[in-house]
């Protein structure tokens, strides 16, 4: 199954491909790369132009290129050149008028991603250039609302707007209404292709994003390769997969102040009104060191994910939480099923390889339950951490089918625990824990080979 999954997902993907369109220079369009010029509308007539030719490489040059908010169109390859590099306005007021998007999972209308498209086909970034998203505890971080990011009493935060725009999606108010920006403080993401297909970004570092990094919502046919992602400010997740189908994430390294690669569907009443699962993704080569996870399904995993694949990976850090984090309550629900981990090396990390918690956030208060099967995890080896295992499932819907096959997790400092799984299958399993403890409760049935 697991050959057959990454098989498929290989054979669907379609690669963007730009070889006979029209190559033009930024500078073209009096494009200027001192880092104070506004070039806002020098990359719009750019991509403007390359569109109504039907489509082309706009290459940026070496230089510091400032700029609002870019909006790709069907067709463009935004081409960063060596030393090249791209930075975002810090005013928020650029990135108005509001555009539609999801922020946390829910659907309304908000300031502009700095880079933004909805319903385009053929898109890319690429090169070996730089975006600077100029974010920082002066401007857009202090938004969230903790003083670690340059908030102080008196300063506006994203709280209020937050409960309120859940409020909404809950109470059915539709997403036309649901309008924040200008006296809001939502962080938008950095990129989010939106209800686009056949996406490639490649060979890009991203540094000082506002909020998530990499964020395709409703999409297909992505590839994410050779990308480094840098940005430790609050929520900075790496690349979120949100509703998408056949991705590829490969060659890439990851530091950030929140989850490194994540799955997600859309958060409660509005994922499951939308109801579109993130399916057929793999991920591979890839190198993740700070962060909260490292590949992550949920928190907002209400419309369901399955078909998920990390081999040949590297997770080290003291500042990375867990290595393969599921994370969901009876508010979110969602199906979850076939996730594959294999060939993953685990240097340290600061609390488990692998965790599996439906009370995440709000905790079992809802009517929607979470159902997460066929849990495989083989070769994976594990040098340091705090848990190998933490499984806390519901009783009325167990965690179903975890198998592990050769793998190794050694320098435990409090060992395993489970609560609330149907099947574990365990074969070659080595566990070296200083305080030998497998604390199991409602294990249905335990093979151990």
């Amino acid at each position: 199954m697991y050959e057959k999954l990454k098989g498929e997902i290989l054979k669907n993907i379609q690669v963007p491909n730009f070889q006979k369109h029209l190559k033009i220079s930024l500078i073209d369009f009096g494009a200027v790369g001192d880092g104070n010029y506004d070039n806002t509308e020098i990359f719009k007539k750019a991509i403007d132009h390359c569109y109504k030719v039907g489509g082309g490489i706009i290459e940026v040059p070496e230089g510091v290129f400032l700029t609002g908010p870019i909006h790709l169109r069907d067709n463009i390859n935004l081409f960063l050149r060596k030393n090249a590099t791209i930075r975002f306005i810090d005013d928020p007021k650029k990135y108005l008028p509001v555009v539609f998007t999801r922020w946390e999972g829910v659907e309304c209308y908000n300031y502009s991603p700095f880079i933004y498209s909805y319903g385009v086909n053929n898109i890319a970034i690429s090169g070996e250039g730089t975006l600077d998203g100029n974010c920082n505890n002066k401007n857009w971080w202090y938004w969230c609302g903790k003083e670690e990011f340059g908030w102080d009493s008196g300063f506006p935060n994203q709280n209020e707007d937050r409960q309120r725009l859940f409020k909404m999606a809950e109470e059915g108010i539709s997403v036309e209404e649901r309008v924040f920006g200008l006296g809001s403080y939502l962080r938008p993401s950095f990129i989010q292709f939106y209800n686009s297909e056949n996406i490639l970004v490649e060979g890009i570092k991203i540094i000082n994003s506002p909020m998530w990094c990499i964020h395709p919502v409703l999409s297909k046919n992505i590839v994410i390769k050779g990308v480094t992602i840098e940005s430790l400010g609050p929520n900075n997740d790496g690349i979120d997969i949100e509703s998408c189908e056949n991705v590829l994430i490969e060659d890439s390294f990851l530091n950030n102040g929140d989850d490194c690669i994540v799955i997600k569907s859309g958060r409660n009443a509005d994922g499951r009104r939308i109801g579109v699962p993130t399916k057929n993704v793999l991920v591979r080569n890839c190198s993740m060191r700070d962060g909260h996870g490292g590949l992550v399904i949920g928190s907002e995993i209400s419309g369901g994910a399955k078909d998920i694949i990390i081999e040949d990976s590297l997770m080290d850090s003291p500042h990375l939480d867990e290595a393969i984090r599921f994370k969901t309550n009876s508010l979110r629900g969602g199906n979850i099923e076939n996730i594959y981990a294999k060939n993953i090396i685990i240097k340290q990390i600061k609390n488990s390889v692998l965790i599996i918690d439906y009370y995440y956030e709000e905790g079992d208060v809802g009517k929607f339950v979470p159902s997460i099967k066929n849990i495989r995890l083989e070769n994976v080896v594990s040098m340091k951490s705090s848990y190998g295992i933490w499984i806390k499932a519901y009783e009325r819907s167990p965690v179903e089918q975890l198998y592990l096959k050769n793998c190794d997790f050694l320098n435990i400092s409090f060992g395993n625990y489970m609560e609330n799984v149907k099947e574990i299958d365990v074969v070659n399993l080595s566990i070296e824990s200083k305080k030998l403890d497998m604390r199991v409760k409602n294990i249905e049935i335990f093979n151990f080979y």
